[in-house]
């Protein structure tokens, strides 16, 4: 899969101090007490204690770190690998690896996906229905995968249903925020929970 459409390494190749500023504004967002794991605790509820869950597009590990300090079994994947060295610096009880979400190939078989802060977005265009089928593929059967991502940045929400319904999963539950309020056309924000195709 080609990755030169991926608007993220677009960002780095023209910034290349973009990761670093991207680490420290979380970090600066965490010293001010702002709510940096409302995913996680979503995903969370959704689980039973232990569960496997794929962080994917991690990032510095927010979303993961939170989950494995819970009591799961965290691996996050992320294609930048200044994002993956302080993910395990700040959150030591999860697996974290540097790798490219459209040629994810684990062994493990995940009871969540997770993939949050609009990584959807940042994938390139080319290679967002494989990512999503590489979600399914790495569902156990009765695992879900939670994508969340914003409007306007260049994946029509209907477009992003799509696709997924191509990669074989079926949303059970369609939401406009991380707090669970109910999704309706001209939502600025989009969380689905995705279900593997019966």
């Amino acid at each position: 899969m080609s990755t030169t459409d991926n608007l993220w390494l677009q960002k780095i190749a023209a910034d290349p101090g973009h990761s670093r500023w991207y680490i420290d504004r979380f970090r600066q967002m965490a010293a001010r007490g702002d709510d940096l794991t409302g995913e996680a605790r979503m995903v969370d509820a959704m689980v039973p204690r232990g569960a496997r869950i794929l962080d994917a597009g991690c990032g510095t590990g927010r979303v993961g770190g939170h989950l494995a300090a819970a009591g799961h079994d965290v691996t996050g994947v992320d294609l930048d690998p200044e994002l993956i060295t302080e993910a395990r610096s700040q959150h030591p009880g999860a697996t974290w690896q540097v790798g490219d979400l459209s040629e994810l190939d684990l062994p493990a078989r995940f009871d969540a996906i997770v993939c949050a802060g609009n990584v959807m977005a940042f994938a390139g265009p080319s290679t967002r229905g494989e990512i999503l089928r590489r979600f399914a593929s790495h569902l156990a059967d009765a695992g879900r995968a939670v994508v969340g991502f914003g409007a306007g940045r260049g994946y029509d929400f209907d477009d992003f249903l799509t696709d997924a319904a191509a990669a074989g999963l079926t949303p059970s539950v369609l939401l406009s925020t991380w707090d669970l309020r109910p999704y309706a056309p001209g939502a600025d924000f989009l969380v689905a929970v995705l279900s593997p195709t019966a």
